[in-house]
């Protein structure tokens, strides 16, 4: 089994505060720049080795793009460690400028008799009968090339793309996972959290290019699971800017993390 530093081909520089990662094209968007899932989920991939805990709650802002070919440098910083938490945050930089700041904590369990989840998962088919949920044809390698993708709730890529679709259900879902896939972590629930964006045409019934301005994911439980549910809720759209947050769900029902997003929104081409 994969775990998340080698997938991402992450590699330490001397200790565990400086990282430094490698933008193939199969970390990349169809744009040809780091995806953004893939920067958040390398940044806690450094958090977690410089602290030795666990995630509980990380914030990515993208200040910029990574472009394939290029070298991203990881720098952690802990700004305060105490008994059970951690607070740190990672800056990532290709040369002399910022392409992302991470801020996160990490923390040590407790064990407790104290907790519920009070959200449930939507009725969904398996992801064995949910179709393939198919993306433009590009002319570049891309993150969407080692993910596979299937579509549980919501219309498809032809559907949205007919002109005729008209607006629709906010509410989306899709399951995902890595072929070969990796070990359940907080970084790779970065890079499914992601796909949040490109929910936002379900209820404008259109399709649009979005770009991720921040990237948010709180972690509840890990648990082993080969898919992935990602329940996507669309909160708004106005100005060219919109919201939304998912609940990351494994196969058999438990609530891994929620990841929230603003992004900025323009028409399709």
């Amino acid at each position: 089994m994969t775990d998340a530093r080698s997938f991402l081909g992450m590699d330490p520089m001397g200790d565990d505060l400086h990282w430094r990662l490698l933008v193939t094209p199969d970390l990349t968007t169809p744009g040809d720049f780091l995806f953004g899932g893939c920067g958040l989920g390398a940044a806690l991939v450094a958090l977690e080795a410089a602290s030795g805990r666990p995630t509980v709650w990380s914030t990515a802002q993208y200040l910029s793009f990574a472009p394939a070919g290029s070298v991203l440098d990881l720098t952690v910083t802990l700004a305060a460690e105490g008994n059970r938490v951690t607070q740190g945050r990672v800056v990532g930089n290709v040369g002399d400028r910022e392409i992302l700041t991470v801020n996160g904590a990490t923390a040590t369990s407790v064990g407790t008799d104290l907790g519920g989840v009070w959200v449930r998962p939507p009725e969904v088919p398996p992801p064995d009968a949910c179709p393939p949920r198919r993306i433009p044809v590009f002319d570049t390698t891309s993150i969407f090339d080692r993910i596979d993708v299937r579509l549980a709730k919501g219309r498809t890529l032809e559907e949205l793309g007919s002109g005729t679709a008209g607006p629709g259900d906010a509410d989306s879902a899709l399951w995902a996972r890595v072929p070969g896939h990796l070990e359940p972590s907080a970084a790779t629930l970065a890079i499914i959290g992601d796909y949040v964006t490109g929910a936002v045409s379900q209820p404008l019934g259109r399709r649009v290019m979005t770009r991720s301005l921040d990237n948010t994911l709180r972690v509840v439980r890990l648990e082993p699971t080969e898919w992935v549910l990602c329940d996507i809720h669309i909160q708004a759209l106005d100005g060219g800017y919109g919201q939304g947050i998912a609940y990351l769900w494994s196969e058999s029902g438990t609530l891994l993390a929620s990841a929230s997003q603003s992004m900025s929104v323009r028409p399709w081409g």
